[in-house]
């Protein structure tokens, strides 16, 4: 099966449409936009989603307040917008996870392809193969190769079964004809710990949460999973560079409305957040925290998600994860 490639799907997103079009202009929000957050405060998706709504409350003229509702998968934060008037006064922060849930769960109470309208992508999170500092492992023709030598011996960390990290590591397995065990843990502590103790021989992990220990030597990054090199780690190569073919992952955050909401409500709200994505000083921010600012039209969201919904479905059926 092939798809379009997330470089080019990204790629797409970083061809801003031009901002302040008559159509934009045409709508303006008579209230608060509330945007509603999968997650609980404090993490990637969250702090995008603040410094992408202070900057869209002040071209708006209206304040852009965060909800978070985490849990469920997403479905707690999807069902809220769901329930919510289709009017452009009520957004879900969407992400991999949105993309991955039409083939995680048995039955979602939604579509995510169907229900929900492409708005923005905000920003882009790269995901680092990572070894101990004692590792044997200097770069990843190194893990490469101890993997074909011991097939099925060695074990590689991600968090939480069904996660983006999770299937990167099970991608990394489809696409490297490599065989090894992935072990899920509940959350970064508890895999940065194995890691170092010498429980996994590897890991899987978004920068952001490790880019610290990452600078204090006590992670070594092997590589990158997506297509181009990592701005915060320019000068680690990306596992296609290291020749694993048809390699392309990148976490992701983007902005989505109830289907039905007017185009002319979805054009402004995107032309404010890639007016704001286009500031220096956001951009800055974003970085810092280990997100690459995208931005870009509405139809390079929807085509990002189809061509993730679709990437996630074939590789949960080909490492045979279960159903939730």
């Amino acid at each position: 099966m092939t798809h379009p490639t997330r470089r080019a799907v990204l790629g797409a997103a970083l061809a801003l449409p031009a901002l302040g079009s008559a159509r934009a202009q045409a709508w303006a929000p008579s209230r608060p936009i509330r945007i509603v957050v999968p997650f609980g405060p404090g993490g990637v998706a969250d702090l995008t989603a603040r410094a992408v709504a202070q900057r869209i409350s002040e071209r708006l003229g209206q304040p852009a307040v965060i909800d978070n509702r985490p849990g469920a998968g997403g479905i707690v934060a999807s069902q809220q917008v769901l329930a919510a008037p289709a009017d452009g006064h009520t957004l879900l922060v969407a992400s991999n996870g949105t993309a991955i849930s039409k083939a995680l769960f048995r039955q979602l109470p939604f579509d995510p392809l169907t229900d929900f309208a492409p708005v923005v992508t905000m920003g882009a999170f790269p995901i680092a193969v990572v070894v101990a500092p004692n590792s044997p492992d200097r770069d990843i023709a190194g893990l490469l190769a101890r993997l074909r030598a011991n097939p099925g011996k060695l074990n590689i960390g991600s968090i939480t079964a069904g996660s983006t990290q999770n299937l990167s590591a099970e991608l990394f397995k489809i696409r490297s004809d490599t065989r090894f065990e992935t072990i899920a843990f509940p959350a970064t502590p508890a895999l940065t710990t194995a890691l170092i103790r010498g429980d996994v021989d590897a890991a899987f992990e978004i920068t952001g949460p490790i880019m610290g220990q990452i600078q204090a030597g006590a992670l070594r990054v092997l590589a990158v999973t997506s297509a181009t090199r990592a701005q915060n780690l320019p000068n680690v190569p990306t596992l296609t560079e290291a020749g694993v073919p048809d390699y392309d992952v990148a976490s992701w955050n983007a902005l989505m409305a109830r289907t039905g909401t007017p185009p002319e409500a979805i054009a402004a709200i995107n032309a404010a957040v890639n007016e704001a994505l286009a500031s220096a000083d956001l951009r800055a921010t974003l970085t810092e925290v280990g997100v690459e600012p995208r931005g870009g039209t509405a139809q390079a969201m929807g085509e990002l998600l189809r061509a993730d919904t679709a990437r996630w479905t074939e590789v949960i059926e080909k490492a045979g994860i279960p159903r939730q």
